[in-house]
C-alpha cells in the first residue's frame, strides 16, 4: 500500500531582475541572486490518504450532510442558479472581491458598472463550465474552467498552463520574500498530469479526495493568476463527477470564509506532509455552507409563498413564471423575460406590471426605456447570506 505523502521538496534557480527599475540598494540587495521553488509530490500512484480516523470519520458525516441538503433542494429547482451564483461570490470574496447581489445581478443583464461584479460572474461561468466538464475532468476541462473565468480580463494567460514563475505574497519584484513559491513553469505540465492521474482515481472517500486533490491544485498554482477561484470550482466538479452532489452546488467557498487564515493554513500544513486540517477545513466548511444555504432556502420559500397571497393574477398566468424566474434572476428586464420564457414584449410586460402591482417587483433604472426591475426579497436573502458568512470570518 503506498501512503499519500503531500510533502514538498525545493529546488534554487536564477533570479533576473531585468532591466533597472525604480527600487532602493536594499531591495535590489534582497531581490538578486538564487531563490527556492517548490517541487510537489507526486500522487498518482498512491492508494492511502494518509488520514487520521478522526479526519475521516469527519469527512463522511459532512459528506452524509452534503448527499441529504443536495436531495432536499432539488425541490426548489430555481435554487440551484442562485447557490452556484453565491458560491461564486463567496470564492470571490476569499480573494477579496466583493458585490453586492444587486451589482452581481447587474452584471449578468450586461447592464452594470461594478467591475468586481463583472468578475464574480465570469466566476459563475467557470463554475458552471467546470460542472459541464465533471464526466470528463482532464487538464483540457482545467484549462478550459479557467478560460471561462478570466478570457474576458486576461485573455493572453488562458488557454495554457503558466509560462513563468509565481509566487505567493512577499514582494512583487520577486519570489525571495515570498510566503511561497509554487513550481518552476518548466515542472507544471507534469505535475498537472500527475493531479489529473489522482483526480481520476474512484477508491477514496469523496470529500476526502476532493479536498486533497484541491490543495495539490493550489500548490502546483498553474495559471499566472485565478488559482483560487478556478480550483474551487475544481472541487465542484469532482463533488458532481464522484456522485456527491447532483442537482446543486454546495457553497464551500461560504463556509471557508468562516475562517480563511485556518484554509490557507491548513494548505500549508498539506505542503509540510500534513493532509489532515485541509480535509477537515472542508468538512467544516461544508457543514457551515450547508447551515446557511438552508436559511437562504427557506428565506426563498417565505418570499414565494408572500409573492402567491400579493399578486392578483390567474393560475396560468406569465405573471406566475417570472416570479419563479425571479428565484435565479432577481434582476431583470423586459428582453430576458422574452428570452427566456419564449414570450412576446407585451406578454413580458404584462407580466412585470402584474408582479409590480403586488409589490413583488420595483422598477430601479428610472429610465423611460431600458427599464429594469429587481426582486428586493430575493436580493435581500443573497445579500444577507453574504453577510453571514462574512460575520463568521470576522
Amino acid at each position: 500500500m503506498v501512503a499519500l505523502q503531500s510533502e514538498i521538496d525545493t529546488e534554487t534557480h536564477d533570479w533576473d531582475l531585468g532591466a533597472p527599475t525604480l527600487m532602493s540598494r536594499a531591495q535590489r540587495r534582497q531581490h538578486s541572486g538564487r531563490y527556492e521553488s517548490a517541487i510537489v509530490a507526486t500522487l498518482a500512484d498512491c492508494d492511502d490518504l494518509n488520514l487520521s480516523s478522526e479526519t475521516l470519520a469527519m469527512a463522511d458525516d459532512a459528506s452524509a450532510a452534503i448527499v441529504r441538503f443536495d436531495a432536499d433542494s432539488a425541490k426548489i429547482l430555481p435554487f440551484s442558479a442562485l447557490l452556484l451564483r453565491s458560491e461564486s461570490a463567496a470564492s470571490s470574496q476569499i480573494e477579496n472581491l466583493t458585490a453586492s447581489a444587486r451589482a452581481i445581478a447587474l452584471a449578468e443583464l450586461d447592464a452594470g458598472r461594478s467591475k468586481n461584479a463583472r468578475i464574480i460572474v465570469a466566476n459563475t461561468r467557470a463554475m458552471e463550465a467546470a460542472i459541464a466538464l465533471a464526466d470528463n475532468l482532464d487538464a483540457q476541462a482545467i484549462l478550459n474552467t479557467h478560460t471561462a473565468l478570466l478570457e474576458d480580463s486576461a485573455p493572453n494567460i488562458v488557454g495554457h498552463w503558466r509560462d513563468q514563475q509565481v509566487w505567493i505574497g512577499g514582494s512583487l519584484f520577486g519570489p525571495h520574500l515570498a510566503d511561497f513559491v509554487p513550481p518552476h513553469h518548466s515542472r507544471v505540465a507534469e505535475a498537472m498530469d500527475d493531479l489529473v492521474t489522482f483526480m481520476q482515481h474512484d477508491h477514496f472517500a469523496v470529500l476526502a479526495h476532493v479536498a486533497i486533490a484541491h490543495a495539490q491544485f493550489e500548490t502546483i498554482h498553474p495559471f499566472p493568476d485565478g488559482n483560487g477561484r478556478t480550483g474551487r470550482a475544481i472541487m465542484h466538479a469532482m463533488l458532481r463527477a464522484k456522485g456527491l452532489t447532483e442537482n446543486v452546488t454546495i457553497p464551500v467557498s461560504a463556509g471557508l470564509l468562516a475562517d480563511t487564515p485556518a484554509y490557507f493554513a491548513a494548505l500549508d500544513a498539506f505542503r509540510q506532509g500534513d493532509p489532515n486540517p485541509i480535509v477537515a477545513a472542508v468538512a467544516n466548511a461544508s457543514f457551515i455552507a450547508i447551515e446557511n444555504a438552508t436559511v437562504l432556502s427557506q428565506a426563498l420559500e417565505d418570499a414565494r409563498q408572500d409573492w402567491s397571497s400579493d399578486v392578483d393574477a390567474r393560475s396560468d398566468s406569465a405573471a406566475w413564471k417570472v416570479a419563479d424566474l425571479l428565484l435565479r434572476l432577481p434582476v431583470i428586464d423586459s428582453p430576458t423575460v422574452q428570452r427566456l420564457l419564449d414570450v412576446p414584449a407585451p406578454t413580458a410586460l404584462r407580466a412585470i406590471d402584474k408582479l409590480v402591482e403586488g409589490g413583488v417587483l420595483a422598477e430601479t433604472s428610472g429610465f423611460a426605456r431600458n427599464r429594469v426591475w429587481q426582486a428586493d426579497a430575493v436580493l435581500l436573502a443573497l445579500d444577507a447570506f453574504a453577510e453571514r458568512a462574512g460575520r463568521r470570518r470576522r
